[in-house]
This record gives C-alpha cells, sequence and structure tokens, in this order.
C-alpha cells in the first residue's frame, strides 16, 4: 500500500548534488565484464567529493546494455562500497508498466532509499497514459519515487500539467526535469505541492534552475568533479550566488565537451583520463570522436 509522503526527509535526502553514475567495464572479451574494482573507485570518489546522494542505473549508467542480473550486482556493490554513509536511488524503468511494476516487487531492494523511473519511452503514450504508467509505479512500491521527464529521449514531453497531477499521488515525491524547456519548469515550480521536489537534470542549467527554485541535481559532470560541483549547487541552494556562478562558469566547459558526442561517451573518456576506470562501453555505446577528445582535454581542471 502507498505510504504518507515525509516531506522534510524525502525533500532533504534528494537535495543538493545526486550523480549519475557511470558503469565501468572491462574491455571486449574480459570474462568478467563489469569493472567492480573501478566502480568501487568511483563510488568513494564521489561520496570523498561531497555528493548527497548516488543514482545507480540510470541512463549514464548504460542501463539499456546491462542485464537484470549485472544491474542487481552493480546495485549491491555500490551498496557494500558506500556502507550507508548516501543515500542511494536506483534506476527502474520502461516502456512496458507490467514489466517495471513487475521488477519494482520483485527485485531485491533492500538498503535503496529511492528509484529513479523515466518516463515510457519510444511507444509515446498520451498524456494520460504517462499518468496511468506513474499511478501503478505509485501503488506498487512504497519507496520514493523520482519521475524522470527526458523527451530528448523518450520522445515525448510530460507536460507541466501533467506532472502537477502526478505530483499528487503519495509514492511519487520529485521530478528530475531534463526537458529543457524553462517554460515547463517554471510551470511546475509554480505550482508543486510544497512536498514535491523538482531536480534538475541539465548540468548546463542547473544554477539557473535552482535560482529558480529548484533542490538541486542529478548530474553527469559530477562523475568528474564531485566537490566542485557539491560546492556549486550548495553555494546555490544558500543563496551566495557569488560563489555558485564563479564555480558554474569554471565548469560549463567541460559540461559543453563531455555532451558533444554523446553521453556518456564523454564523461567517461575524462575519467579515464583521472584515473577512475576504462574508457569501455557496451554497442551501440562507442568512445568520443577526436574533437570531443581535444574539448574534454582543454576543459579538464
Amino acid at each position: 500500500m502507498p505510504v504518507s509522503k515525509n516531506t522534510l526527509n524525502n525533500m532533504n535526502k534528494f537535495k543538493g548534488l545526486g550523480v549519475a553514475m557511470i558503469t565501468p567495464f572491462h574491455a571486449d572479451g574480459s570474462p568478467q565484464r563489469i569493472d567492480f574494482e573501478s566502480l568501487e573507485r568511483l563510488t568513494n570518489h564521489l561520496i570523498d567529493g561531497g555528493v548527497s546522494y548516488l543514482v545507480v542505473m540510470g541512463t549514464t549508467g548504460e542501463n539499456p546494455t546491462i542485464s537484470g542480473e549485472e544491474q542487481q550486482q552493480i546495485l549491491q556493490k555500490v551498496k557494500e562500497v558506500n556502507a550507508g554513509r548516501r543515500p542511494i536511488v536506483f534506476g527502474i524503468g520502461g516502456n512496458s508498466t507490467e514489466a517495471v511494476v513487475s521488477r519494482l516487487t520483485t527485485e531485491n531492494l533492500d538498503g535503496v532509499d529511492g528509484i529513479l523511473s523515466v518516463s515510457p519511452y519510444y511507444n509515446k503514450p498520451s498524456q494520460e497514459g504517462i499518468y496511468q504508467h506513474f499511478k501503478a509505479i505509485n501503488d506498487a512500491t512504497p519507496l520514493p519515487v523520482i519521475m524522470y521527464n527526458v523527451p530528448g529521449r523518450t520522445g515525448s514531453l510530460i507536460s507541466a500539467e501533467t506532472t502537477l497531477r502526478i505530483a499528487q499521488l503519495p509514492n511519487i515525491v520529485a521530478t528530475k526535469e531534463a526537458s529543457g524547456s524553462f517554460d515547463v519548469c517554471m510551470d511546475v515550480l509554480k505550482d508543486a505541492p510544497e512536498n514535491f521536489g523538482v531536480i534538475s537534470g541539465d548540468d548546463n542549467y542547473t544554477l539557473s534552475y535552482i535560482a529558480a527554485g529548484m533542490q538541486g541535481v542529478i548530474s553527469v559532470i559530477g562523475n568528474l568533479y564531485p566537490r566542485e560541483c557539491s560546492q556549486m549547487v550548495n553555494y546555490a541552494l544558500d543563496g551566495d550566488f557569488n560563489n555558485a556562478r564563479h564555480l558554474h562558469y569554471k565548469l560549463l566547459p567541460m559540461m559543453k565537451a563531455i555532451f558533444m558526442d554523446g553521453n556518456p561517451g564523454g564523461v567517461k573518456y575524462a575519467l579515464e583520463k583521472l584515473g577512475i576506470c576504462g574508457n569501455h562501453f557496451r554497442l551501440p555505446v562507442v568512445p568520443v570522436n577526436e574533437a570531443t577528445r581535444k574539448a574534454i582535454d582543454a576543459a579538464m581542471l
């Protein structure tokens, strides 16, 4: 049965800098294709850098190419290394409502603090279909759920009106907004219930979005520079926009560079340069092109 929202707890748990973690792989042909040693290194790198929470198996984690068994192995490894130091959000989404509900009710989610669930992709449901999808998710789990609006990947926009309707469901506690539309974001922020969070899904816009009322970001560049990103977000949340702006413009060249030739290709290339993990992928994701590598090289702090 759905549980009541704990306004303060859920708002604070997912406030600040969340990082959409990449998944380190070994090179093709390795019998153990998930690089758990690098995953441990990345997890500690993020926690030591001051991130507020960890997001496992989002788009940046290449979840479409990772089996259900592997996803559970990755989750368990992050939980082991994290050892309760930070909240963990686990990505469970898809374009079959029945399949998403099945995963929510059958998978081992012990130690998971929240779910990130993307709007259905490819089949492009109507706004009513999107609402019914998230209602089914709401009814399937007592865990707090962050809905994810990313029309550039799903092919359909969750309108502000639908987001606000979904926000009335007791277990849907926040939205990750990556619509790229300031109008949609402002309309959600203006009328959202007090106990419903709005989280940036676009690194480039985070400073502006926090100024407008968002509670933080689920970040890609945070994989690279968790300390600087945490500081930028926290300065902004505290209303210190002079210091936040300084860090934003310091990070902006890299924010742009890592997305030039697709995500997570750019951020993995940069992480290899930092010695965090190798630059390995599963098709159809491939390493970034030379122009992107040069832009990332120039943007390294």
